[in-house]
């Protein structure tokens, strides 16, 4: 694992990826927001970390580490110094847990935790999914439930009218092109930052509608 790090406890488990509702993603409360020097601005979304509590003898739960899933942003405060307040401040790298997850590896009100982390596999359940919406000439898509990396890079999209087309990101994990994709089979190619890629070739039928999620397949571990 890397050197200590630091970790904090928040009420809800909210979300600057784009995944909404975690529950309905497949991501529950095993979920963190990462701070600027992680989150890439939203690059790492969707990526699995370890995390494990050190150092503190009264709080860490011993023996223990949990797996998350990076769902959330961390904002900083530059109003505070970075050690001294400014947790989520650059260069810091600081998680923030849901309770749930927090108090799996320390006592909740433990307040501020040194930590050590490290990345792994993602493991999902079923395909990678996709959400489509948009309107007319702007379609967006969110990907999730990805796993092996589980952060996607680079998206490309392609129906029957035209080639590959590189999308861009939007936020998160949700990607956008300005192009009417609508009456046509869609397939996509994902690459992770493990440099991994993943074609889902007619993934959403012909006859998709905005406001569905459709189900490929998954990147192998």
């Amino acid at each position: 694992m890397s050197t200590p790090n630091s970790c904090s406890a928040m009420r809800r488990a909210g979300g600057a990826c784009g995944f909404g509702d975690l529950g309905k993603h497949g991501y529950g409360m095993a979920t963190v927001g990462l701070s600027t020097a992680l989150f890439e601005r939203g690059a790492a979304c969707g990526g699995c970390y370890e995390v494990k509590c050190v150092e503190d003898l009264k709080y860490c739960l011993p023996g223990t580490s949990i797996v998350v899933t990076a769902t959330n942003f961390c904002a900083p405060n530059y109003g505070l110094p970075a050690d001294a307040g400014g947790h989520c401040n650059p260069p810091n790298h600081h998680f923030l847990l849901p309770i749930q997850s927090f108090e799996k590896i320390a006592l909740w009100k433990a307040g501020i935790m040194p930590i050590q982390y490290r990345r792994v596999k993602c493991l999902r359940e079923g395909g990678v999914r996709f959400s489509v919406n948009g309107r007319h000439f702007f379609f967006t898509v969110l990907i999730s439930n990805v796993g092996g990396a589980g952060d996607v890079r680079s998206v490309k999209i392609k129906g029957t009218e035209l080639g590959w087309l590189p999308m861009g990101r939007n936020w998160g994990q949700v990607w956008h092109i300005n192009c009417d994709m609508r009456g046509q089979p869609l397939s996509f190619e994902l690459s992770s930052s493990d440099s991994k890629t993943l074609t889902s070739f007619n993934v959403v039928p012909k006859d998709w509608e905005f406001g569905k999620t459709y189900t490929g397949k998954q990147f192998l571990l």
